[in-house]
């Protein structure tokens, strides 16, 4: 009977001992919860524990919302750390939100956190910037930029610096575009409005007027940002444009011409190549036509048509036209 005891009591014991060694593990913690407030029971811990989860700073979040008056789970909590969420900076960022009288609730405040996760954005500035409004470079100096040009209907190029002044829009800044979008929109809209006056010279008399004509297009539709204002921060004179193409324009109507005008010479040259070849053919057919001649009186001699007198007359009649052009043309000169 007295071994069936021990048999009993032992394992009860040691069962004992493993839940006091827990509580103690959990002691300080569930402590600072119910001290702050923020109670948790041992089993959600216990829970928590088993789970990979640091219960440690889920309480410490838990605690920093419940002193704000955000009746904020353990489980919701614990659930966004499972899912990858930065628990510290997502109770944070709610409670600033709180304080600063936007509506923003866990869930959208976990989704933001997730949709910045790695990148150089975080909920606490996406809920800061929605309170203070920041201010963008357009065009952005890292791209290597400096000032958005645009050419008037004149055709002198404007060079301007902007200043947009933009403020998060939480209910679109999950699946929202972000700062390059704003950049690109505007500079679009600069080069437009300037491109569209008629002169360079009414940019330069209101600048305000690009401003005010691109901020009326909307250009935060589908951002995760609310456009504030459009400012432009410089004008500048650059290049006449019109002039440099008018001159590039001219200078390749010179090289078609001058191609056009060796096209035809090398056509003429061509012709008066052929016209010599013509002409040597024709010299040739003259040349065979004399080298006939003597064959022909040859044949008049053996056939009677032409006699010995007949032919001392031809000569005579010859050499006396020879006579006569050289008296008339004494240096050979006709």
């Amino acid at each position: 009977m007295k071994d069936l005891s021990l048999f009993v009591i032992v394992p009860v014991v040691i069962v004992a001992l493993v839940f006091f060694a827990v509580f103690v593990s959990f002691i300080g913690t569930w402590l600072k919860a119910r001290l702050n407030g923020a109670p948790v029971g041992v089993m959600n811990l216990l829970g928590m524990r088993l789970g990979g989860v640091p219960y440690g700073l889920v309480v410490e979040a838990r605690i920093t919302a419940v002193k704000a008056g955000i009746p904020l789970e353990t489980d919701k909590i614990a659930a966004h750390y499972l899912a990858g969420g930065n628990v510290v900076p997502t109770v944070q960022a709610l409670v600033a939100a709180q304080k600063a009288g936007i509506a923003l609730n866990w869930d959208r405040a976990c989704a933001i956190d997730l949709a910045t996760k790695g990148s150089n954005k975080s909920v606490v500035e996406a809920v800061r910037t929605s309170v203070d409004p920041k201010v963008i470079d357009c065009p952005n100096p890292e791209g290597g930029r400096t000032t958005i040009d645009g050419v008037a209907k004149d055709g002198i190029q404007v060079k301007v610096k902007a200043r947009v002044t933009v403020r998060s829009h939480l209910d679109r800044f999950v699946g929202g575009a972000k700062e390059e979008t704003i950049i690109a929109r505007v500079g679009e809209g600069i080069v437009s409005t300037i491109g569209s006056a008629e002169s360079y010279k009414i940019v330069l008399e209101s600048p305000d007027s690009i401003s005010k004509t691109v901020l009326a297009r909307g250009l935060d539709v589908g951002t995760a940002f609310e456009i504030l204002s459009i400012d432009i921060a410089d004008v500048d004179v650059g290049e006449n444009v019109g002039a440099k193409l008018q001159e590039a324009q001219a200078e390749a109507n010179k090289n078609m011409a001058q191609a056009q005008a060796e096209i035809r010479r090398a056509a003429a040259v061509a012709v008066e190549q052929e016209m010599k070849a013509r002409v040597q053919e024709m010299q040739a057919e003259v040349v065979r036509a004399q080298a006939e001649v003597p064959r022909a009186m040859a044949e008049a001699f053996r056939t009677g048509r032409l006699g010995v007198m007949d032919y001392y007359k031809m000569e005579n009649v010859q050499a006396d036209t020879s006579m006569r052009s050289s008296i008339a043309h004494p240096e050979g000169k006709k």
